[in-house]
Formats: C-alpha cells, structure tokens, sequence
C-alpha cells in the first residue's frame, strides 16, 4: 500500500480515490501535535495498517522536531505498546 505523507496526515486512498486509512495530528502548538484520528476501512482492518500509519506518523513528527499527544484510543494504545517510541510524546 502506498501511504501519501502530507505535514500534518499520513493516509492512502484506493484506485477511484476513496479514502483506505488515515492518521491525523494536527497542530495544538508550535512545537506540538495532536494525534486526532486514526481509520482504517473495514476491508483492511486486522492486517497491521494502523499500525504502519503510526510508525509514519511517528518518523514524520520526530523529523519535524515536534511533540505529540496521543487523543484517539488506537494512538494511546500504540504507544503503550511501543515503549521506543515514547520519546516525542508530551503529558
């Protein structure tokens, strides 16, 4: 699957355009970002897709020399699970 990387999303669409998975952080500050939304379409889900989202989502924050907060449950859940990744997170 190929992901699309814009500043502040990470998502793929299908051959007509339509929407397959996203994750979303937004800006809350300068120096921070908020991890808003994570989907994934029902066709994909149970195949780790969001979890790729994240790790992009990861890379791409900490490229950006930013922050984040984890506000979706699927985020929250993920970093509990991923300890090394815990280092751009903020409260």
């Amino acid at each position: 699957m190929k992901f699309i990387r814009e500043h502040n999303k990470v998502y793929a669409k299908d051959e007509k355009g339509e929407l397959l998975a996203e994750v979303v952080f937004p800006n809350v500050t300068n120096g921070t970002v908020s991890i808003d939304r994570t989907f994934v379409s029902p066709v994909l889900r149970g195949g780790g897709v969001a979890g790729q989202l994240l790790d992009i989502a990861y890379d791409e924050i900490k490229r950006q020399g930013k922050k984040a907060r984890a506000k979706c449950s699927y985020a929250v859940s993920w970093f509990q699970k991923n300890e090394d990744k815990r280092d751009i997170l903020v409260d």
